[in-house]
């Protein structure tokens, strides 16, 4: 009853009397029916919600009840889709419940706040008001970890598309302003950034909103500065294009007293940000200062720490900009924030700054930037850790490949570094010499600053690395520290470098003044060894650190003499020293400082310098003696001639003895000092030093005193050659020449290559002399002599090649052996001595020719010698270049062999072998040439080349062809035969190729399948030439070939046209079946023999029977020749049968193509061997039908008959009486002059073949009286073929091979005229034939 009463006491509209019974109900609803209440109050609080609002809080019976019973679950489902009052309820009982609860409600506020949102939006007005107030005491209740739940799904629901949505998002981010301070401090940097973004949106309801969510946290700052000009940061963040730049010049005017609190930051920070990414540099300048300064006007430091990934990439941009004062004040304010939050909160600032130093690519602004940034930041960071990064990262960057990073070094060192001075001052000297402009800008920048700061008080630590820098190999080094070392002493000195040329009265006072201070400050021996180091770089090669030095000693120095002659002793030692560095460039800097001392003081200085120079030479290493030298010409280059004639005997001593010394680099130098002492003094200089030299030179018992003069010799040379070699030579080549003088014509050699070559015609033919004649036995003196002729040919200057290549080879004519021998060996020592300079090249022609010609040489010495030097020019000359020549060698090497054939006692027609190639390895100088030419050569040189390379192989024996070398000379010739050459090219090849079948024998037998491509390939080429040369070289191959089968069956298919065809069409199938034909031929009748396979033959023989009957009289012919090796190897029954079944077997409708074809065949089958053992009846068959032939009216018909005729004649038991029988044919057509030439041919190859196969004892009597004087009428006119066709046929008639015997039987018979004739004919032709060639044809 008393819960009862209190619930409807809940109805009471007083807020007091509401809160008072709600207290009351909390404690008595722990016990009784709390669901059923429950329920009931829910459900009225749907209905009413003056009694829900606190009978809501009747339930606060505990957390766990609410989950119990459901409550939240109801309230989300009224807040979310109720009615107004609905909607209503449920928010005022939530706020209750956040009320009562506090943080023990916090879970479930994510869990309502989707639907909180969703009542910003709703129509209602009483729903927007609770929901607004809901909120807000949602917010003062959250926890820092209720804002980690709740903020992500604010920020979620700001970026919806709906703006309802999103101005819902924006009222509850405003209502962050009733967080409590920590957890509004947390949050604010997430809220205000979304805030300033809401501005951009264009709904004004969202606008609208964000002001007021903005205005609402502004509320809550407790700075009262910020508070006074909040509305001027308002503005600038509603809109920062035009108020951003008022705002900050207001943050700068505000004098802080009370710290910024979080909502003050958060309001401020965004302007910052816009300040630092604005174009103007106020702006940017604004933004960077108050942002170094905002850590030193908070309380808490890290309330700032969650800006920073906003604000520091614009600091860094900042730090980069190109205007210096905004990078000094962003750099500023990275070390301010550094020193105020520490370096933990800025892990990778330093890292950062850093990388910009050693990146490429930033420009010389940015760079300056990242290491005034980093200066600060190290700076903030403290002394320790400025020791360590400048020890560890940015010293070894001044090192760096990099000239840009480099660049970036001396400006991070700053002023504040005073303690590592000894560590910076070598990287800022590195930096002078930097290869990069900006860097030795920045460098001597930075350089100047250090000595302005430091000069006066560490003077006793600068002054070292100045001085060690102007010593330095880099002239740049040498300059910089030249011009700091002039800023260092002009500020001791109390003056200013001079940049005039210091001759007014004034700058020789200020100059007085400065020395005394100097000389106060540094101390005399100091200041003595600083002034020399000055006066020495006045003598630099560099004419910039020339004028520096002129400028920096007339600033201190306001007397040179006297200055100088205070620090002689200082500066001549110092002069010695770097004499003796061994430092081409500073020998060379002392010496000329040397001789400018002398030209200042002169007499004064003179008997001090040269005893000092004398002394070390004596008594110091090489490095010494040549500095010596160096010192000793500028002296006497410096000296006037009568002073030097004053000391003559001891400068020509120290001289004489330099020039001699052992090292060459000191002979070098001296030579040098005797060339100013010559234009000094003139030919005394010679006369005191040349004799006394050859004297020495001549010493035979004291080889150390010899070699020492031929140095001093060969230094004078080195100068003045032109005068002394007249003088020198003809006493060093007199005869016989000794081995000094060998060694000392060597050693000039080196020395005078400009010169000597005007001496060659000389020099050249006393050494050959020599060589050839006057060596004895001494062999060390020859030795000596052609080390002599070495060094002069291979230092001769190019401009005397051609004069000593002339020389040597107008010797190698000589008529006498050892001349031309000796000639040969320095036409080789030239090639190998001008290998490298490649100079001879135009005399190769020349070199060739002689070499060439030697090579038949009657003098085996001579012939080996030569040979050897070409195999020099082969090795040392590129083939490709002596390629060129090859056809010049052709011809060189034919017309000797002309030359030999044909002079008394040659061979004339007979073998003939060169012997320069008929010694071991005789070919092998050629051959690269050949072989480059055939493969790698134009059309013409290849051809050339092949030809060439035939000719030579034949004219070199089989004993010095055999084995690897014939190999060598075969695989490039069948490399390259398959191309697609000219057919001249390939007839070369394959002349060659048949060659070296015929040289090479056995050892190429493993080449024989390739030697079989090639050649049956050759048969179908378009030339007919090349189709011979492949037929020859087939039939040169049979004796090597041990498988002939397989070639048989390719020829015969080729043969019946399934193989290869010509490029031509009908006609190119024709020539190719000729030749495969006629290949086949020649094969089976040099190597028919050895076919294995049983068919492999009768199918030639089968493959001739169809074709003599073709179309073609060239197919036919070729086809009557297969036919009669085949029937040849076959056998006289295999003979039979076929002359049966093909030729016999005539008919009367037989075509001329038949007839034709069948007489051909009758001329194969009697001239082989197989005819001799046909039946006789067979044979009278064979001779009665070609005799038929013999008188066919058609005539290439009769023409095969008439040929047939002959070999049947031949073949008869009885030739003579055959012959005799056929006569009366024969005569009428040889008596017809009209008849056709080729009628004529016919009738003579048939007499040929007659006389060649009788077996008679007599030809004459054979051939009988009539026919010979038809034969003779023939040789005697009639065209020029037929005349050659008689001459073989009256070559065999007389047996002409055998002598005269034949001839006088005819003239013991004949009618004188005809005895007349036939003798002259005989004389004159016929002893000159060396075989019969109308066989052949």
């Amino acid at each position: 009853n008393s819960v009862d009463m209190l619930l409807n006491s809940l109805m009471t509209p007083n807020a007091d009397v509401q809160a008072s019974v709600a207290d009351a109900l909390a404690k008595l609803m722990k016990k009784g029916n709390t669901q059923d209440r429950i329920e009931d109050i829910l459900d009225q609080l749907m209905k009413s919600f003056w009694k829900a609002i606190r009978r809501r809080q009747d339930e606060e019976t505990g957390i766990a009840t609410l989950k119990k019973y459901g409550v939240v679950t109801r309230l989300e489902e009224a807040c979310a889709s109720g009615t107004s009052a609905n909607k209503e309820g449920s928010l005022l009982a939530i706020q209750s419940l956040c009320t009562r609860l506090g943080l023990l409600f916090e879970p479930y506020v994510i869990v309502l706040l989707p639907s909180l949102l969703k009542s910003f939006g709703d129509g209602s007005e009483n729903v927007r008001k609770a929901a607004s107030e809901t909120v807000g005491v949602i917010m003062s209740k959250l926890s820092a970890h209720g804002v980690k739940l709740v903020l992500p799904a604010v920020l979620t629901a700001f970026n919806d598309n709906s703006w309802r949505t999103k101005q819902a998002s924006i009222n509850m981010l405003g209502s962050m302003s009733h967080l409590a301070p920590k957890q509004l401090a947390s949050a604010l940097p997430k809220v205000v950034p979304k805030l300033i973004e809401a501005f951009a949106d264009t709904h004004p309801k969202v606008k609208a909103s964000a002001q007021g969510a903005l205005d609402e946290i502004s509320s809550v700052i407790r700075n009262p500065e910020i508070h006074d000009i909040s509305p001027v940061l308002l503005k600038a963040l509603t809109d920062p294009a035009s108020n951003t730049l008022p705002a900050l010049e207001a943050l700068i005017a505000t004098e802080f007293l009370h710290a910024i609190d979080a909502p003050s930051l958060a309001l401020i920070v965004p302007i910052l940000h816009r300040g630092l990414r604005d174009r103007a540099a106020t702006t940017k300048r604004y933004g960077a200062l108050i942002t170094g300064n905002i850590c030193t006007m908070i309380n808490d430091p890290r309330d700032f720490v969650p800006y920073l990934p906003t604000l520091m990439p614009d600091l860094k941009s900042s730090l980069l900009d190109p205007i210096p004062d905004v990078r000094s004040i962003a750099a500023k304010a990275l070390g301010s924030l550094t020193r105020g939050l520490g370096e933990d909160s800025l892990p990778d600032l330093r890292p950062w700054l850093i990388e910009q130093l050693r990146m490429d690519g930033l420009s010389s602004a940015e760079r300056s930037g990242a290491a005034q940034g980093l200066t600060e930041v190290l700076i903030a960071s403290g002394s320790t850790i400025v020791d360590s990064v400048m020890l560890d990262d940015i010293l070894p960057l001044a090192s760096h490949p990099s000239p840009s990073t480099r660049e970036g070094v001396p400006p991070a060192l700053g002023q504040g570094f005073t303690v590592m001075l000894d560590a910076t001052l070598p990287a800022l000297i590195n930096g002078l010499s930097d290869e990069n402009e900006n860097v030795r800008e920045v460098a001597m920048r930075a350089g100047r600053v250090l000595i302005k700061s430091h000069g006066k008080i560490h003077f006793d630590k600068i002054l070292p690395i100045l001085q060690s820098g102007m010593g330095d190999t880099d002239y740049r080094i040498r300059l910089s520290s030249l011009m700091l070392l002039g800023d260092l002493l002009s500020m001791i000195g109390g003056t200013t470098v001079l940049r005039t040329d210091g001759d007014t009265q004034d700058d020789i006072r200020r100059a007085e003044r400065a020395q005394a201070q100097l000389t106060l400050v540094l101390g005399i021996q100091t200041r003595n060894r600083v002034l020399s180091d000055v006066y020495l770089a006045r003598s630099d090669n560099a004419i910039a650190v020339r004028q520096a030095a002129v400028q920096v000693w007339k600033t201190v120095v306001s007397v040179t003499a006297r200055t100088l002659r205070q620090i002689l002793q200082v500066l001549v030692g110092r002069v010695v020293t770097d004499l003796a560095s061994g430092d081409p460039e500073k020998t060379e800097v002392a010496g000329k400082c040397l001789g400018d001392i002398v030209g200042k003081l002169g007499d004064s200085v003179l008997p001090e310098i040269i005893p000092v120079l004398r002394n070390s030479l004596y008594d110091g290493d090489s490095n010494t003696k040549r500095g010596v030298c160096v010192g000793l010409s500028e002296v006497i280059g410096s000296s006037t001639k009568d002073q030097i004639l004053r000391f003559i005997d001891i400068i020509v001593k120290v001289v004489q003895d330099a020039l001699c010394d052992d090292e060459p680099g000191v002979r070098e130098m001296a030579a040098s000092s005797f060339q100013n002492l010559y234009n000094l003094v003139g030919n005394r200089a010679m006369d005191e030093v040349v004799p006394a030299l050859m004297v020495a030179l001549e010493s035979t018992d004291d080889d150390i005193r010899r070699d020492r003069a031929l140095n001093g010799l060969t230094g004078i040379l080195s100068i003045r050659s032109k005068e002394l070699l007249p003088y020198i030579i003809p006493r060093l080549i007199q005869q016989p020449i000794t081995e000094n003088h060998a060694r000392a014509l060597s050693s000039i050699a080196t020395v005078t290559s400009t010169t000597l070559y005007f001496h060659f015609r000389t020099i050249v033919p006393s050494l050959l002399e020599f060589l050839a004649f006057g060596s004895g036995d001494d062999k060390e003196c020859v030795a000596a002599v052609r080390d002599c002729v070495r060094s002069v040919f291979g230092n001769a200057d190019e401009a005397g090649v051609n004069m000593l290549i002339s020389e040597v080879s107008s010797n190698c004519t000589s008529d006498k052996p050892e001349a031309r021998r000796e000639s040969c060996w320095m036409l080789e020592t030239v090639i190998e001595a001008r290998k490298d300079a490649k100079d001879f090249y135009e005399q190769i022609p020349v070199i060739i020719r002689e070499l060439i010609q030697r090579f038949n040489d009657d003098n085996m010495d001579v012939v080996k010698a030569a040979n050897k030097a070409f195999a020099a020019l082969s090795k040392y000359v590129p083939a490709e270049e002596l390629a060129q020549h090859i056809e010049y060698m052709r011809n060189l090497i034919n017309s000797m062999v002309s030359d030999a054939r044909r002079r008394k006692g040659g061979v004339g027609d007979g073998e003939f072998f060169l012997p320069g190639f008929n010694i071991p390895k005789g070919l092998e100088p050629l051959l690269p040439i050949y072989q480059r030419g055939i493969l790698y050569g134009t059309p013409t040189i290849r051809e050339a080349s092949a030809a060439g390379l035939g000719e030579v192989i034949n004219l070199t024996s089989s004993k010095y062809l055999a084995g690897p070398l014939i190999i060598k000379m075969t695989g490039p010739l069948l490399r390259i035969v398959g191309d697609r050459n000219p057919a001249n090219v390939k007839i070369s090849i394959l002349s060659t190729l048949g060659l070296i079948l015929v040289k090479g024998g056995p050892a190429l037998r493993a080449f024989v399948p390739q030697f079989q491509t090639t050649f049956v390939k050759a048969l179908s080429d378009p030339s007919r030439q090349v189709r011979l040369e492949a037929i020859t070289a087939l039939g040169l191959l049979m004796p090597l070939s041990t498988r002939v089968d397989p070639l048989i069956k390719e020829l015969v298919t080729g043969s019946l046209g399934k193989g290869s065809t010509g490029a031509d069409g009908t006609g190119g199938v024709v020539v190719v079946q000729t030749a495969t034909l006629e290949a086949l031929a020649v094969v089976l009748e040099k190597g028919g023999n050895k076919a294995k396979l049983p068919e492999s033959v009768p199918s030639a023989l089968q493959a001739s029977a169809t074709l003599i009957l073709h179309s073609d009289d060239s197919v036919r012919e070729a086809a009557a020749k297969v036919m009669g090796a085949s029937c040849n190897i076959l056998g006289p029954e295999k003979t039979t049968e076929i002359v049966q079944e093909e030729i016999l077997s005539t008919s009367a409708d037989d075509s001329s193509d038949i007839r034709h074809g069948k007489a051909c065949a009758i001329r194969r089958i009697f001239s082989a061997e197989v005819s001799k053992k046909l039946d006789e009846s067979v044979s009278s068959d064979l001779r009665n039908l070609a005799i038929q032939y013999m008188k066919d009216e058609k005539i290439a018909v009769q023409e095969a008959g008439i040929v047939a005729v002959g070999a049947a004649v031949g073949r008869s038991q009885d030739p003579t009486a055959a012959l005799r029988s056929v006569e009366p044919d024969i005569l009428p057509l040889m008596g017809d002059l009209k008849q056709r030439l080729e009628t004529h041919q016919s009738v003579a190859r048939c007499l040929c073949l007659a006389l060649e196969f009788a077996d008679v004892e007599s030809r004459v009597a054979f051939l009988g009286m009539t026919l010979l004087n038809a034969s003779l009428k023939l040789a005697m006119s009639g065209s020029q073929r037929v005349q050659f066709a008689f001459n073989d046929v009256l070559w065999l008639a007389l047996s002409v091979s055998d002598g005269q015997g034949g001839l006088d039987e005819y003239s013991a018979t004949a009618m004188f005229e005809d005895s007349r004739q036939m003798k002259s004919l005989f004389s004159k032709v016929l002893v000159k034939i060396k075989s019969v060639t109308i066989l052949d044809q």
